[in-house]
């Protein structure tokens, strides 16, 4: 008996423990803060007019998106990329050059149900890709790296005129219509921002908490001992990198649709915006 009792004693702290991840994940909803902020951000519309909904909030949330893909490559992976608004420029071209804009002769006239995946897959696919080469270095050779490919994709960008328009750029770009809903107006394309940026903050969230964002913690803090372990650390570090790509991909289709156009004219902080 008292063996069974001893076995049950030790099993609740085991469950318990395992218990503990789900506690942590909804442990930031225990702040009375979060559900005030969430519930003004979401009856925004009703007190907010269209310059403030669009202009303030809905573009403060799209860089928030893309601010996010760099916060998770540094807070989670130890990597700091000056790429990522260059991923999502990337992006918004995909968009312009596979969907619909007033510059027919380079647009391919795709609907956006088909543009944005492709879109989306491509600046994955070219954040992976930058990512791959960054992760053979370290410290300001990694900084370097990516800043190389920003710089690179702005001059790109700027003089090529077959597929990019030089530095006009792409103008007009059709944004979704289904439902009978015009997305792009006001209150509901504030909502597709919202709940896009929800989205992804919720996927950082689990991801860090997943074996694989521990794994990845581990090889922040110490990359030769989870390589003696058996992690394979750079695979780690691009399937990061493929991750924050995708999140600054959505924040890039969300920002060209929000302006109907993208040129490489602005740069910020000698990293290339493309917006």
């Amino acid at each position: 008996m008292s063996l069974m009792q001893d076995a049950h004693l030790h099993a609740k702290p085991a469950a318990s423990a395992a218990q503990r991840p789900a506690v942590l994940a909804w442990a930031e909803f225990d702040n009375p803060a979060a559900w005030a902020v969430a519930a003004i951000l979401l009856v925004m519309p009703l007190i907010a007019n269209g310059f403030f909904l669009i202009e303030i909030f809905g573009t403060t949330l799209i860089l928030g998106i893309i601010a996010l893909s760099l916060m998770f490559l540094a807070g989670y992976g130890g990597m700091v990329s000056l790429m990522q608004l260059t991923i999502a420029g990337f992006a918004g071209y995909m968009v312009a050059v596979f969907g619909m804009s007033g510059s027919a002769n380079i647009s391919l006239g795709w609907p956006w149900w088909l543009a944005t995946p492709m879109a989306l897959a491509l600046a994955t696919a070219f954040g992976t890709l930058g990512g791959a080469l960054a992760v053979r270095t370290e410290g300001i050779y990694t900084i370097m790296i990516t800043l190389a490919i920003g710089a690179a994709f702005y001059y790109f960008t700027n003089q090529n005129w077959a597929i990019f328009n030089g530095h006009t750029g792409i103008n007009t770009i059709v944004t979704p219509q289904f439902w009978g809903v015009d997305w792009r107006s006001d209150i509901p394309f504030y909502y597709v921002i919202l709940a896009t940026a929800a989205l992804c903050y919720f996927v950082v969230l689990y991801v860090s908490r997943a074996p694989f964002g521990l794994a990845l913690q581990g090889v922040r803090d110490n990359p030769r001992r989870m390589a003696a372990l058996g992690f394979n650390v750079n695979a780690h570090r691009v399937a990061a990198y493929a991750l924050a790509s995708l999140i600054a991909a959505l924040g890039g289709v969300l920002q060209v649709w929000n302006y109907r156009q993208i040129s490489p004219a602005r740069s910020r902080s000698n990293a290339a915006s493309t917006f």
